[in-house]
């Protein structure tokens, strides 16, 4: 065990996320960390004081707060430069400019429209689970190029309007995006392709406008809502990545959590627990984001018998949160679909609280009964311990997960 009062590396390989955010909540509710690259953070580690920290307006999203970033000891190379500076969108600031574009969007992501897209999903579901179907029983299949990255992506496009044929390119770029091990010389020109392909989107809905968000950023911008370019092209961005990310993360944590626990998966098929249980246990046990950059102390805050120092940086290290036993109890390290109440926070709290948690929720709902009534028989092809995680520390993300489907 690392002695708590040193700083805990993040492992930039994502080889063992548990064990790892085990050692974080050891370390009491703000722990020391270095983030991949060598940069010093604190993170919080425990529910209860995430939850205060993420209302605190104390902790800002203004990266010049950032000690470190005015002392010029970010590299602009800095793999998670990416994350932590993604240029000005509703992620990145606060207060009146943050409602101001955060209202926007949650106009496009209202109950009522999240809810007519079920249809939409539907049929990409279906579509998806038909060209499953073509398999030989007993045939490996990478489950998550075939179905868990597809689906939601199609729905984030449907959403902004992102044409279909650009699928592959923004894989590879959002890749490199996330990689922790992107080499330095590509990383600003990653950076420089996803903003070029993100303004085409919008040059494109701004020439032929459709019914879908980036449209509606437009048009607001137009209407006197004083949206810049940048803020749109950020925005656009920051929707396309967290939109098809997290639900990627959630449909594959799913069905190893299922594949890892038949007894689980009995009680769905028997009736005695629902669908949107395993999504709630799956955000909660495997939440799909692992790590949350990046917040800013403008003064000190004091967190448990720790202290938040002014200028310094804060992560929100959700894999370690989900976990806490103060919160969930002697079984927090159960995954148990029939835990009630189960009350995490794994989309967020608080102002930046994640304006597409319902979308992602409806998506991992509609996709996981049907696979499982199309594929009864599923099952993963190798020992879950075999399962390899991408080196993302932001994502508990699987680089695939080979199945059989039958």
């Amino acid at each position: 065990m690392i002695p708590v009062e040193e700083p805990i590396p993040l492992d930039p390989f994502v080889t063992d996320l548990d064990g790892e955010s085990a050692a974080l909540r050891a370390a009491g509710p703000l722990a020391r960390v270095v983030l991949p690259g060598g940069v010093p953070v604190w993170a919080v580690t425990h529910h209860a004081e995430a939850r205060e920290l993420l209302t605190d307006r104390r902790l800002v999203k203004d990266i010049n707060v950032w000690g470190a970033w005015r002392r010029g000891e970010i590299p602009p190379d800095w793999p998670l430069i990416g994350l932590a500076n993604p240029g000005r969108s509703m992620l990145t600031v606060d207060g009146e400019d943050h409602r101001r574009m955060r209202a926007l969007v949650a106009q496009a992501l209202t109950p009522r429209r999240v809810e007519r897209m079920r249809a939409r999903i539907t049929e990409l579901t279906d579509g998806l689970l038909d060209g499953l179907v073509a398999y030989e029983p007993g045939a490996v299949v990478d489950l998550k190029a075939a179905f868990a990255h597809p689906l939601p992506m199609f729905v984030i496009s449907d959403l902004m309007g992102v044409d279909p044929a650009d699928h592959p390119r923004l894989k590879v770029l959002f890749d490199k995006f996330f990689s922790t091990q992107t080499p330095p010389e590509e990383v600003v020109a990653t950076l420089g392709e996803l903003a070029e392909m993100m303004a085409k989107v919008v040059a494109a809905r701004r020439a032929e406008p459709g019914d879908d968000l980036t449209s509606a950023l437009i048009a607001a911008s137009e209407g006197g809502d004083h949206l810049t370019d940048e803020e749109i092209v950020s925005t656009l961005q920051l929707m396309v990545a967290a939109g098809h990310e997290t639900t990627i993360s959630l449909i594959v944590n799913a069905v190893v959590n299922l594949s890892n626990h038949p007894e689980q998966l009995a009680l769905v098929r028997s009736g005695e627990a629902n669908w949107d249980a395993v999504v709630e246990e799956t955000l909660r046990f495997s939440t799909p984001t692992s790590h949350v950059l990046i917040r800013f102390a403008t003064e000190d805050v004091r967190v448990g018998d720790r202290t938040l120092p002014a200028g310094e940086a804060l992560i929100v290290s959700y894999g370690a949160i989900g976990r806490d036993e103060k919160q969930h109890g002697p079984s927090a390290g159960v995954f148990d679909i029939t835990r009630s109440p189960n009350r995490h926070i794994s989309f967020g709290h608080g102002p930046h609280v994640c304006p597409g948690a319902a979308l992602s929720r409806l998506e991992a709902g509609v996709a996981l009964p049907a696979l499982y009534a199309r594929f009864p028989g599923l099952t993963l092809a190798v020992p879950a311990t075999e399962l390899r995680n991408k080196p993302v520390v932001t994502q508990n993300d699987l680089f695939e997960l080979p199945v059989r489907l039958r």
